[in-house]
């Protein structure tokens, strides 16, 4: 490994946005300090952290004594400050297509993770919790819109129509990620390794430790051999797979099943809707 003495990173063990900076960092083969910020703890909501973020959220880097937040943002940061190994293509046009994956991810399979997660686990450990403790949870959420997803899963679980959004934009990346690997391509881009593969990995990590992820991908056969390769990926074992112990995996396990059955049902009523606007359409 190389090192930046001064590259700090503030995260959390599970955050997917966490563990695609730190794919990114073990694939340029740096060197970092981590800061873990407890979330179950709303550390990220100490007034020592939100001086680097804000907007309270993980990770931040820190380098050089200079915080740079946004886990998209981050990724192409380091990218241009250590260039090699190049995580990115270098004609322009490749550029904006491997951005489109960032921005759907950014856009869409974000939200729609968290909205599935909290309605599989989150949701119960909400529901453990005291009145005083829940409106603390609601106070320091910091983004209106965040606390209006949060509520609507919190109370509905799986019939929010965040969840149901959430599933309509998987089943879009699933859709478009099949066809962009249906003709041989190794990797999202092509041969190469990209941060267009970094920023989709931890998603669909997350649906597999839900056991969610083959209502999707049961039948795109590109996309379970790309996560086959993918989880094959030494940075992918070392910061993602590798670091979650059974007592992490386990409640994912169990209460991603509990809920598979309906998110399954769901994915089958927004394929007919689907269906049926573009024979409008047509």
């Amino acid at each position: 490994m190389r090192g930046e003495r001064m590259l700090e990173l503030y995260d959390f063990n599970n955050s997917v946005c966490a563990q695609k900076v730190r794919m990114t960092l073990a694939e340029k083969g740096l060197d970092w300090t981590e800061r873990e910020v407890d979330l179950f703890k709303l550390e990220q909501y100490d007034p020592k952290y939100l001086a680097f973020n804000p907007k309270g959220v993980v990770p931040t880097l820190v380098h050089d004594g200079t915080p740079v937040i946004e886990s998209t943002l981050i990724c192409e940061y380091l990218d241009d400050v250590f260039p090699d190994p190049p995580l990115r293509p270098s004609a322009p046009v490749e550029l904006s297509a491997m951005r489109v994956w960032s921005k759907t991810v950014d856009e869409g399979l974000h939200a729609g993770i968290t909205a599935i997660s909290f309605s599989a686990m989150f949701r119960e450990r909400m529901r453990g919790m005291t009145d005083e403790q829940r409106a603390k949870r609601w106070r320091n959420i910091g983004d209106p819109a965040r606390s209006d997803r949060d509520r609507s899963v919190y109370e509905h679980g799986v019939e929010s129509p965040y969840v149901y959004n959430a599933i309509a934009a998987y089943e879009s990346a699933f859709e478009k990620l099949e066809k962009t690997l249906a003709h041989g391509r190794s990797w999202v881009m092509g041969d190469a390794f990209t941060i267009a593969d970094i920023v989709l990995a931890p998603y669909m990590a997350r649906l597999d430790y839900l056991t969610l992820r083959d209502v999707w991908t049961g039948e795109r056969p590109g996309v379970a051999a790309w996560w086959e390769r993918l989880k094959e990926r030494p940075s992918f074992r070392a910061q993602l797979s590798g670091r979650l112990t059974p007592e992490m995996i386990g409640p994912m396990n169990r209460f991603g099943a509990a809920i598979r059955g309906r998110v399954a049902e769901r994915r089958n009523e927004h394929l007919a809707e689907l269906a049926a606007a573009r024979a409008d359409a047509a």
